[in-house]
């Protein structure tokens, strides 16, 4: 079990890593005014997302399925399981709106500013802070 849960963390350390960078990116891409540099940002984005954001989040999922799998009494009757569960659920549906900006930024359709994405970029912190309080203090309410 203890494999399982180290394994666990490193996807959501990679995945967290690559929620942070990748608003970042869409930053910059939102600021670029050259066809050279909005291609770099294409190229950058797509990689991020399909190449890390997208497999790590596959792997944190499956790992913590895993490990709710071997004790569904425990888990399932803590509430804080509960609400981590909730900020997941939460995480993906931001993990969808970066693809959706994603394509948005590559078609050149997408009408939202650097600032606004500067902002964006501070959600997965609120959710990160949320779950890592839930998980260590596992408070009974």
């Amino acid at each position: 079990m203890l494999w399982i849960k180290a394994f666990h963390i490193i996807a959501v350390i990679c995945w967290f890593s690559a929620i942070f960078y990748l608003p970042r990116l869409f930053v910059y891409h939102a600021l670029s005014n050259d066809q050279i540099s909005i291609d770099r940002f294409v190229v950058m984005e797509s990689k991020l997302f399909w190449g890390i954001m997208t497999p790590s989040a596959v792997a944190t999922l499956l790992l913590g399925g895993w490990l709710i799998s071997l004790n569904t009494d425990y888990f399932f009757s803590a509430t804080w399981m509960k609400l981590k569960l909730g900020f997941v659920g939460g995480l993906l549906f931001y993990h969808y709106l970066c693809w959706h900006y994603m394509m948005q930024l590559r078609e050149d359709t997408c009408y939202k500013t650097h600032r606004f994405f500067r902002l964006f970029n501070e959600a997965p912190v609120l959710i990160m802070v949320a779950v890592v309080l839930l998980v260590v203090i596992k408070p009974t309410i």
